[in-house]
């Protein structure tokens, strides 16, 4: 009878994960299919931006660099006395974007305002003008602000981060419990993790699907409507995260008995294959997708992913567990073949991170020119660190005293660990931050450089934004925000550029608003030089303030 229950809850084990497995493939099958590329890029428009057409145009063309997807509401084109122009939802075809347009309109300037999302999840935006018959004063957007709150920007990172964590908890945990763990220890310690890192993974992987949705429509963390969650789950970002709540659910089933006891061969197959499944869920849903060699991107993000899990993930172990409870006996089976176990991560992360570095940073000048680059020295920094303290772990190993001095190991394994979350903490950022072969200018019509900083006054703080930061033609872009971090409409913008030590006087820079809080401008930098720009901003009719900023220009 106890052979017949053991066989009994096997099957409902397996049964159990094949139908949430069914369920992840599912959701493969409903989702549509999205093409792969990188930062998308405005490369050409009809009308040509600040053009001046005689007739009023049945439809403007947007054509990007890459394919994109949509934004409900995002694209908009505001006739001169302020309504709205375009007619109807745009035409998504690759990386061209049909808007139909109010050929009935009045003449005079008109304002076009995108918002799209690129194959790696991240929003792309601009505005332009042109104009029919002649030039008008151009309009105001005054649709809502399209950037993400600062808020949901720290949160993205923040459930990424949580995400990494759970993901090498899980691994850690069911890797030691399956092969490393003692039998006569106890199981419900854990066990605890076990289950601690499966709801952390969980809940993060919703939580970046619930704010992937203000992120790239804009807005603030509870700004998610129906239809913004609905685009998110249609898109390769949505369906990654579906799929990986369905194989999580589906690997739950074996990782039960698993903190009970030992599992047979076959489950123990099924969870690895589940597990690796698991993991090609990150790099799809990010900038490997996008890469130029989007097959290799993908197996080596997944290869470094999995390696730091195993890596940390048994440090953990290793440290809350294993250097406490097992005994001197069990410590000199176990840390040998942990030490190789964690040899080969490390060997795994170094390759991967080196194919990975080469194919997002491509040359020398974008590791130490862009912020992805110079966010990967210093991982690549800690990371040598954190090799150094394992090394001299692996030396305590191999002169067979680790078994003997646990608490020596404990401390090494601890600092390892601590230096470890910091590199994961940069690893969070990374993954939201433009990719160093984009940001260096691989993608044609991306700039080498940028500015960006925010300048405080008593009644408002300004968001300043310089692209390229470099002499000839410059972007500016204002963003006014209240004390409490809210948009702050603005009556009047004004803006100056200066050199003094070229003997330079203060340049106007011709702004247009974009929405209440939103101004934009071209300038022109002759020579380089430290720069002093100098913003007035009026919200009322008696309430203005003037900040400066000095800004190097190269």
């Amino acid at each position: 009878m106890a052979v017949m229950n053991v066989v009994d809850r096997r099957r409902s084990v397996r049964l159990g994960a094949a139908a949430a497995l069914l369920v992840t493939l599912v959701a493969l099958l409903l989702a549509p299919a999205t093409p792969a590329s990188a930062h998308a890029v405005l490369v050409s428009s009809s009308p040509v931006a600040s053009a001046v057409v005689p007739q009023a145009p049945a439809e403007v063309v947007l054509t990007f660099s890459e394919s994109v997807r949509k934004v409900t509401g995002k694209i908009r084109v505001i006739a001169p006395d302020g309504s709205r122009a375009d007619r109807g939802e745009p035409v998504f075809q690759g990386a061209v974007v049909t808007i139909p347009v109010d050929q009935g309109g009045p003449r005079g300037t008109y304002l076009v305002s995108y918002r799209v999302i690129s194959a790696d999840s991240h929003p792309v935006s601009g505005a332009f003008t042109y104009s029919v018959g002649a030039p008008s004063p151009p309009p105001t957007d005054t649709g809502s602000d399209s950037r993400a709150d600062r808020l949901v920007d720290i949160g993205v990172k923040v459930v990424n981060y949580l995400g990494y964590a759970g993901l090498l908890l899980v691994v850690g945990a069911a890797l030691v419990l399956a092969a490393l763990w003692p039998y006569r220890l106890s199981r419900s310690g854990p066990a605890r993790l076990l289950w601690a890192g499966t709801i952390l993974l969980a809940v993060a992987t919703a939580a970046e699907l619930w704010l992937q949705v203000p992120y790239t429509a804009g807005g603030g963390l509870f700004d998610v409507t129906g239809a913004g969650l609905g685009e998110v789950l249609g898109s390769t970002y949505g369906t990654a995260h579906l799929v990986r709540l369905g194989l999580l659910a589906a690997a739950a089933f074996l990782l039960r008995p698993l903190t009970r006891g030992p599992v047979g061969r076959t489950d123990g197959i099924i969870l690895a294959v589940l597990g690796v499944a698991t993991l090609f869920t990150w790099p799809l849903a990010g900038h490997a997708a996008a890469s130029p060699a989007p097959a290799v991107s993908v197996l080596v993000d997944a290869v470094h992913l999995g390696s730091m899990a195993v890596w940390l993930g048994g440090l953990v172990m290793l440290a809350g567990f294993l250097l406490r409870r097992a005994d001197e006996r069990e410590l000199d089976a176990i840390l040998p073949i942990w030490s190789r176990w964690a040899a080969l991560a490390v060997a795994a992360l170094l390759l991967a991170g080196t194919v990975q570095g080469l194919i997002e940073v491509g040359t020398l000048g974008a590791l130490v020119g862009t912020a992805y680059g110079r966010l990967l020295l210093a991982k690549i920094i800690l990371f040598a660190l954190v090799i150094g303290v394992a090394a001299y772990s692996r030396a305590l190993v191999r002169r067979r005293t680790a078994a003997g001095r646990p608490a020596r190991v404990r401390r090494a394994v601890g600092v390892e660990l601590a230096v470890a979350a910091v590199v994961l903490g940069l690893s969070a950022v990374l993954v939201q931050t433009t990719p160093a072969r984009v940001a260096a200018g691989d993608v044609a019509g991306t700039a080498n450089a940028y500015f960006s900083t925010t300048l405080t006054s008593p009644i408002y703080s300004l968001q300043v934004e310089l692209d390229p930061a470099e002499r000839g033609n410059n972007s500016l872009h204002l963003y006014a925000y209240t004390k409490d971090n809210r948009p702050q409409p603005v009556a009047e913008w004004r803006a100056t550029a200066a050199l003094p030590s070229a003997g330079i006087e203060p340049i106007e820079i011709p702004l247009l608003p974009l929405t209440d809080n939103h101004a934009t401008g071209e300038l022109n930098f002759p020579a380089a030089g430290e720069w002093q720009l100098r913003f007035t901003v009026r919200i009322s009719d008696i309430d203005q303030a003037t900040v400066t900023v000095t800004v190097p220009i190269t």
